[in-house]
């Protein structure tokens, strides 16, 4: 394990080395978006390979759900691809530039990250949005999906790299881990400092704990998506309930779904019955605090105080009541996980006090939760979605797998 870990490091390394323009790179993903449509049937029974063993394996409806690939979940991974093919390359861009009284003439400028280590679960699709991304922004990649999907993400990678060696271009660019030895796992995290510049999480709580706790990499992630909607006195009834129920039910399992709706205790009698009445009706679990127990005249359950600090990622929702704007920050700032979290009102005034002052890496105004997401950003995909107080937040796509150096230029300047 040892010798195959090292020469997939050595050979990731290796590969970022290599500067590539972005009429290649463009080329090399029209290229692999062609053969993802030529061998869509491989993919798609690769995939129910994959499904029987998640089956077999007891995986909960959620996770089959995001390892599941049909074809219209292919002609939304090509579309994803064409999207960051549009974008522009990030790399070798001019950010800044000055001139100093010294004669110094200072850019920084962008460059790729280096080699970027991916561990997920789950979700094909991850492999090429991924493997898309890091390759247009320069970065070599180094994929290791769960064991649930390694049928899938087999054949996906291989059709990228089969797009580079068309291309004459290093394919080493992109590597998948063809093991379901969690033992790998562990190495890239410990073992793999020398090759991987930035390790980057996608799962479940325990794959994301694991990884912040034995990782001697720079990690780039989110722990929880603990999301909340509040809904302010000034709220217009009709788009709440539209947004809420958007935000919780769309898609329950996403990490930008809402868990918690707050409720200011001024709207609670007119607003909590048509809000919640939706929800109940599309078959949402609710918890609610002893005010809205009182005035929900629906089937609810007293929420205990584990319920502002739990993700569901289940058609359940928590519901509390909040004295204002201010009482809503407190609560979000206390018991979220700083993903995304929304205000529902006219008041212009209030809403930026709350975007302002949440410290959410994603603040919004009138606006569903389940906006948190890379391609509805613009960025054409994500490889997660950050939370980390330092950059990059939120969504990280094309122009945050990118680090900067700067170029300094003079006409023979000493220091004096």
């Amino acid at each position: 394990m040892t010798r195959y870990m090292n020469l997939i490091g050595k050979k990731a390394r290796e590969a970022s080395l290599q500067k590539i323009s972005t009429k290649i790179k463009n080329e090399i993903l029209k290229n692999y978006v062609s053969l993802l449509n030529k061998e869509r049937n491989s993919i798609i029974t690769a995939n129910k390979k994959d499904i029987k063993f998640a089956l077999e394996k007891g995986l909960q409806d959620n996770l089959i759900d995001r390892l599941t690939i049909d074809h219209k979940k292919l002609d939304n991974l090509k579309n994803s691809i064409n999207k960051i093919i549009k974008l522009k390359d990030p790399v070798n861009r001019t950010l800044e530039e000055w001139s100093r009284p010294n004669g110094l003439k200072i850019e920084r400028v962008s460059i790729p990250i280096g080699v970027i280590g991916v561990i997920y679960e789950s979700r094909p699709n991850v492999t090429s949005d991924v493997a898309s991304l890091c390759f247009k922004s320069g970065n070599a990649v180094i994929l290791k999906g769960g064991s649930e999907a390694i049928n899938t993400n087999r054949i996906i990678a291989k059709l990228f790299r089969k797009a580079l060696k068309k291309n004459k271009i290093n394919e080493n660019f992109i590597q998948f881990i063809d093991s379901k030895e969690r033992k790998m796992v562990d190495f890239m995290l410990s073992k793999m400092k020398n090759y991987i510049d930035v390790i980057i999480p996608r799962g479940g709580k325990n794959l994301v704990k694991k990884v912040q706790k034995f990782s001697s990499v720079p990690i780039i992630g989110h722990l929880e998506g603990l999301c909340h909607t509040f809904v302010d006195k000034d709220a217009e009834l009709k788009m709440a309930i539209e947004i809420i129920h958007n935000a919780k039910l769309r898609n329950t399992s996403i990490c930008g779904a809402t868990e918690t709706i707050l409720l200011h205790e001024k709207i609670v009698k007119k607003f909590c019955n048509p809000i919640l009445k939706k929800l109940e009706e599309n078959n949402c679990k609710i918890y609610g605090d002893t005010f809205i127990n009182k005035h929900y005249k629906g089937k609810i359950s007293l929420a205990k105080e584990r319920d502002w600090s739990t993700e569901y990622l289940a058609p359940i929702v928590s519901v509390k009541t909040v004295k204002n704007c201010e009482d809503a920050i407190k609560h979000i700032n206390k018991y979220g996980t700083m993903h995304t979290d929304s205000i529902i009102t006219k008041n212009k005034k209030v809403a930026e006090e709350f975007l302002k002052n949440v410290k959410s890496s994603i603040a919004m105004h009138n606006t569903s939760t389940q906006f948190a997401d890379g391609e509805e950003f613009g960025f054409g995909g994500e490889v997660g979605i950050s939370t980390n107080t330092l950059p990059p937040r939120g969504p990280v796509g094309l122009g945050q797998l990118i680090s900067y150096k700067y170029e300094i230029v003079s006409n023979g300047q000493t220091r004096k």
